[in-house]
């Protein structure tokens, strides 16, 4: 404080020794030129503190999980409102007609038509209203160029001829799109912190994350089912952003141009959370049979054995059936995401016709049953190490497999 005290008293003394040597007009033109760059100084602040005159505003929309499987793992839109207009209007990249009598077919062969759509805000919301589900507001920083650009680019997507896209669960959705167009129209490049762990996780278990959250054990076990080791994979911090919740953390640790990339956060409509999950698990379910059926196997009467031919008819029937599901979706579907299924190692589509010999003694059918033992035996062994991740809740039936098959290539 004392040198800045000396500083400024010398500042002071030599401004006045300077002005004593200058003449009276001298002063006068100093002090004109002074109040000349003090004008100048403060028309350009002012300026820069003027507001977005194009009265724009552009926001990510974040919506919260549903009950439907569809929407378990939330939505993704854009907003745009122009105050100077009236105009609220939220574009949607996650519109698809189910009307389409070979839906179904197509959306096994994955062949699913997404659409982009346009709704006023009041309209889109009355959804996320009546299922209670929440909507988060982020407001990007951006010029005024830039949310034209982007105006112009949402309105040349919603054009019948381009408004239309292949949906890709993981690599091309509603997210996705919305990520990808709005990173295209700024200048310059926006810097991003890391929203993951230091060990990444794959696109198998930040699914899991969203079923373990709403109880949807079932669900999941559908999808680990069916979808294949190509989901096993770490993903990086960009294609973490498929989900509309880490997109959102991943907009909210951005910064762009020194600035944060979002201006302002906030919550439109709280969600209300329910646990719609099953009672029972599907691990403990199928834990509970494969005691029963054990202690079937070791009870000897009329009844059991009936009871166990049932079973057994039924259960490879079964176990084949979702063998013949797996094997299909992998070499009929137009992506990627049933690829190189590891559950075929024991779900094999074959037991849905062998079922049919069960009762037979050819000794034919004593060996197939006999290998589907020992193949089942080495995957329970390995369940650990393999490229895949099968839901736990598979290992009962893999163990039922092994006791019965086993059983059924001692008959006699």
């Amino acid at each position: 404080m004392v040198k800045l005290f000396l500083k400024k008293s010398y500042i002071r003394h030599l401004t006045s020794y300077m002005f004593l040597y200058l003449s009276k007009k001298n002063r006068m033109v100093v002090f004109r030129k002074f109040f000349i760059v003090l004008f100048f100084l403060f028309t350009s602040c002012f300026s820069f503190a003027q507001p977005d005159t194009c009265k724009l505003q552009i926001s990510l929309l974040t919506c919260g999980p549903g009950e439907e499987l569809y929407s378990t793992f939330g939505h993704t839109a854009i907003r745009v409102t122009d105050t100077s207009k009236r105009y609220d209007v939220v574009f949607n990249y996650g519109t698809f007609d189910d009307s389409d009598p070979y839906f179904y077919v197509k959306f096994t062969r994955g062949i699913m038509r997404y659409a982009l759509s346009a709704e006023p805000f009041s309209d889109f919301m009355q959804e996320y209203i009546s299922d209670h589900r929440s909507v988060d507001e982020q407001i990007l920083s951006l010029s005024c160029e830039e949310k034209l650009k982007l105006v112009n680019a949402l309105e040349e997507n919603l054009e019948e001829q381009n408004r239309y896209y292949n949906y890709h669960f993981y690599a091309d959705n509603c997210t996705t799109r919305a990520r990808d167009i709005i990173l295209k129209i700024v200048s310059s490049p926006v810097s991003f912190k890391s929203i993951l762990p230091a060990k990444h996780p794959t696109y198998r278990k930040l699914i899991h994350s969203y079923l373990d959250d709403g109880n949807e054990y079932w669900n999941k076990l559908g999808i680990d089912l069916v979808l294949g080791s190509t989901l096993d994979v770490q993903v990086s911090e960009h294609q973490a952003t498929f989900l509309p919740d880490y997109l959102m953390h991943y907009f909210d640790s951005a910064t762009y141009n020194g600035r944060p990339f979002v201006l302002y956060k906030k919550q439109i409509l709280p969600g209300k959370k329910e646990n719609s999950g099953a009672l029972l698990s599907p691990f403990i379910f199928f834990i509970l049979i494969a005691i029963i059926i054990l202690s079937l196997s070791f009870v000897k009467n009329h009844w059991s054995k009936l009871s166990l031919n049932i079973f057994d008819f039924v259960f490879f029937f079964t176990v084949g059936l979702f063998g013949i599901l797996m094997a299909t979706v992998w070499m009929f579907r137009v992506d990627t995401v049933c690829s190189n299924n590891y559950n075929l190692l024991w779900a094999w589509p074959l037991h849905a016709i062998m079922a049919f010999f069960i009762k037979r003694k050819q000794v034919w059918i004593r060996y197939y049953f006999l290998c589907a033992a020992g193949v089942c035996g080495i995957v329970l062994m390995g369940w650990g190490w393999w490229p895949q991740q099968m839901n736990k809740a598979c290992i009962p039936l893999v163990a039922i497999l092994i006791i019965r098959s086993f059983i059924i290539s001692r008959k006699k």
